[in-house]
């Protein structure tokens, strides 16, 4: 039985059946990939190659891409800033939103200390053998700031636009990871880890929102506003399948073999396809978990 207009209104947005438990999943999802990608790239000496490799080959494509990466990189923080305040912002004015904007913040900010904490306490590169300098850049301090006031926004945003807002955030994180490898200021790995830092901030926030957030977290499902089409998350897969093909391919050319041939940028383009993947990859993640936890309007009283 649907209910009427003031009593949806009236009724708490409670989050889907089981949805906990996947938040809850997806947290420590992120948490084991960061633990994995810290081991992987960093502590084995095939990581570190592969890793240092994508960095070096960067020099090779630096000129016109490297000078607007750098001035991207050197606008980041305040773009970033600007976006998330004034979504925030309005969103918590207009719409009166004060709990969530308070949960959104504090885990932006976490997630944000979260980096420069693990920036220092890490251990430093160890010498396997690999020329790299041997102080510890990840997560990417510039990657982290950009995907995490994304994903303030992602949360603020009510669930009809949250596929859309999923999608550009999620490339606007993704530039700006590509931008620190393009001006060799971050390997792939260090881009890697930043997405999944800001995961395992987000998405418990996320699950707080919705859970207490309260009604206008209801929404009518995909393909009832233009801002939950279903092409913004048609569009990261599509990408997300032609970086792997470029993955594939770039590591294809320089695996052992007849065919191998001795690397210019084929590390480079395959640790930029990582970046791509890893980052569309959360995007439809991400989006589609809260789609399935944020209620329906007719959903039955329970």
């Amino acid at each position: 039985m649907t209910l009427s207009k003031a009593a949806r209104t009236r009724t708490p947005a409670r989050p889907a059946p089981g949805s906990g438990f996947m938040f809850l999943f997806a947290t420590l999802a992120c948490v084991v990939g960061l633990i994995a990608t810290y081991y992987y790239f960093v502590q084995t000496t095939t990581g570190q190659f592969i890793d240092e490799s994508a960095l070096v080959e960067a020099v090779d494509i630096h000129g016109p891409a490297g000078k607007a990466a750098t001035e991207f990189l050197d606008w980041l923080p305040t773009i970033s800033l600007v976006m998330a305040a004034v979504v925030v912002l309005f969103v918590t004015v207009i719409r009166r939103r004060w709990s969530a904007a308070g949960i959104a913040i504090t885990a932006c900010i976490g997630a944000n200390i979260a980096t420069q904490v693990l920036k220092d306490v890490l251990p430093a590169r160890p010498d396997k053998g690999v020329i790299t300098l041997e102080l510890n850049s990840l997560p990417s301090g510039h990657t982290t700031l950009a995907a995490s006031a994304a994903a303030a926004v992602f949360l603020m945003s009510s669930p009809r636009w949250r596929p859309m807002a999923g999608f550009v955030g999620g490339t606007f994180a993704i530039a700006s990871g590509v931008s620190t490898l393009i001006n060799q200021w971050h390997r792939p790995a260090d881009v890697v880890a930043a997405f999944l830092l800001v995961g395992a901030f987000m998405i418990p926030a996320g699950w707080l929102i919705i859970r207490y957030g309260g009604a206008w977290n209801m929404w009518d499902g995909f393909g009832r506003h233009v801002g939950s089409a279903k092409m913004w998350l048609t569009l990261p897969v599509l990408i997300g399948l032609a970086s792997a093909g470029v993955a594939v391919y770039s590591l294809a050319k320089i695996a052992p073999g007849p065919l191998q041939e001795g690397s210019t940028t084929n590390y480079f383009w395959a640790g930029l396809a990582l970046i791509v993947i890893a980052g569309y990859l959360a995007t439809v993640a991400t989006t589609s978990l809260f789609a399935y936890a944020a209620r329906r309007r007719d959903a039955p009283r329970r």
